[in-house]
């Protein structure tokens, strides 16, 4: 019997030690996978960029110069789609974890969208965006039909991560306001969504990197104009159409997408870290004040 026992026990330790080396070697390929990206444009890119790299126009096609209207065009269309985005995204998230009875025909066919649209390729979303926001709403290649494009793209994922951070929240927390007679707006606004801050900021990192990156939607809507945009109906080239640009149809262009591509990674950095910031800030606020 004892030795029955010491072998199953044996067999319980192996089998952790089989799993946390799996784990090991899973986080550690990913870990790599990023540390020789970035070792790559970090090796590519670094040499190129500098103050005038940043607040200079392109020249000659893209092999020359700067990224300053670039960036500009990028930094538009993220506002647009996150301030389309970010209330749209809340609203229906509340209505998903708050309002709408469980298991109801519309919460079912809601997420049922939801996850379809997550899944649906940015072309898709491109050639809506020109033939809605581009044509029909007589909106043009401009900096408003892409942000509103990526808008689209970025609800889907933006909903289900303020969702769950919504649903995770503790009932008793609701049943506590609601015995005390608060109403049930202060209680989401007081409560549950600062509690539900990480996942708000969580869902609007995802939203922002996939802004950053989106190659194939922008094309169709915001254009490819390299220039200085004047208003957000005017056509602008977000950084990730840029990079694009120079590296498929712009020879001699690598080495500028190198240094476009770095600083890319850069403002996804400093993007998550500042929603991180605020997300910390907003909700030990919050609860101080509740």
């Amino acid at each position: 019997m004892r030795d029955a026992v010491e072998y199953a026990k044996a067999a319980l330790c192996s089998r952790d030690a089989l799993i946390r080396t799996v784990i090991w070697i899973a986080a550690s390929i990913l870990a790599m996978a990023f540390v020789w990206l970035l070792f790559d444009l970090l090796r590519q890119g670094y040499g190129r960029i500098d103050w005038s790299f940043l607040t200079t126009a392109p020249r000659n096609a893209g092999r020359d110069g700067g990224i300053a209207p670039i960036l500009v065009s990028t930094f538009l269309i993220i506002v647009v789609a996150m301030v389309l985005a970010g209330p749209l995204g809340l609203a229906t998230a509340l209505f998903l974890s708050d309002f709408a009875r469980a298991g109801g025909r519309l919460a079912r066919w809601t997420g049922l969208s939801l996850d379809v649209l997550a899944g649906t390729p940015s072309i898709i979303f491109g050639l809506f965006g020109g033939a809605f926001f581009c044509v029909f709403l007589g909106l043009g290649f401009s900096i408003l039909s892409g942000g509103m494009t990526l808008a689209c793209m970025a609800l889907p994922v933006l909903i289900r991560t303020i969702e769950s951070g919504l649903r995770a929240t503790p009932d008793e927390w609701r049943l506590g306001a609601a015995a005390l007679g608060v109403s049930r707006a202060t209680m989401l606004w007081r409560i549950v969504i600062p509690a539900a801050a990480p996942s708000l900021a969580a869902g609007l990192m995802l939203g922002i990197g996939r802004a950053m990156a989106e190659t194939a939607a922008l094309m169709f809507t915001s254009g490819y104009v390299d220039r200085m945009p004047s208003s957000l109906f005017d056509s602008g080239r977000a950084l990730s159409v840029h990079i694009y640009d120079l590296t498929m149809n712009v020879s001699g262009g690598d080495r500028n997408a190198y240094a476009s591509a770095l600083a890319l990674i850069a403002l996804l950095i400093a993007s998550n870290s500042a929603a991180l910031w605020l997300s910390d800030l907003l909700f030990s606020r919050r609860i101080a004040r509740s």
